[in-house]
């Protein structure tokens, strides 16, 4: 176990948000973006918020996998890819609730903006992604460990992210902006499937049946061939 000084270190939170999965969380925003800047639709501080308004949501559904994947008993001692905090003691299970409070509500301030400049479509978008972070790892019915966390990262890291990033500049939705979408959110659930390939055996034995472990680790590269391809 480790002390609470160190559990209030900046290296122990820096491990926990995992600064190497935000790219796939900011990219629907520079895509949402740069299709509203080709629309001559570009909108500075909207397209900011977006930037911020994503980060700090892939920060809570990160913090938020650690504290139910070890609350639920997911994260044990044999399993293997990056450090998870709460797992390993290096964070309190009461900080992390904490910090997962906090970020939720920076992350709502910069909502509260967004629906200013965008209305009630960025309202419900904004609901539905703060359920979707808690929802996917938390809850009593996690989506995450009963085969639908594919479909929810399409659809919240593709469809939702850049569209809702290019409504908020242009006020008005494209097919262009939908057609962008779509590879975007297959790459993002393609990174997805590798790491649940990874933790197949893992998953299986916690009861996490993610959709890498209903199909098997062959049906898992299928799934990733079709969402490369």
């Amino acid at each position: 176990m480790y002390t609470d000084r160190e559990s209030l270190s900046i290296k122990s939170w820096i491990i926990a948000i995992r600064p190497r999965t935000l790219p796939a969380a900011l990219s629907p925003v520079f895509v949402g973006s740069a299709v509203a800047f080709a629309d001559n639709a570009f909108r500075t501080l909207p397209a900011v918020a977006a930037f911020v308004g994503a980060i700090l949501l892939q920060i809570a559904v990160n913090l938020a996998n650690d504290y139910f994947d070890f609350t639920k008993g997911v994260d044990s001692d044999t399993r293997v890819g990056p450090i998870r905090v709460t797992q390993k003691g290096i964070i309190s299970l009461a900080m992390m609730r904490y910090a997962i409070g906090v970020i939720l509500c920076l992350s709502s301030v910069i909502g509260v903006y967004l629906i200013y400049v965008g209305g009630w479509p960025i309202f419900a978008i904004g609901i539905a992604s703060i359920i979707a972070a808690l929802a996917y790892s938390g809850g009593p019915y996690p989506l995450g460990s009963h085969g639908m966390g594919d479909l929810m990262v399409f659809i919240f890291f593709g469809l939702v992210a850049v569209c809702g990033t290019y409504y908020v500049q242009a006020l008005r939705l494209t097919y262009v902006a939908v057609i962008v979408s779509i590879p975007i959110g297959l790459l993002i659930t393609a990174i997805l499937v590798v790491n649940n390939m990874r933790d197949i055996e893992t998953d299986r034995e916690a009861m996490k049946y993610t959709l890498a472990v209903i199909l098997g680790k062959k049906g898992a590269k299928i799934e990733y061939f079709m969402l490369m391809n």
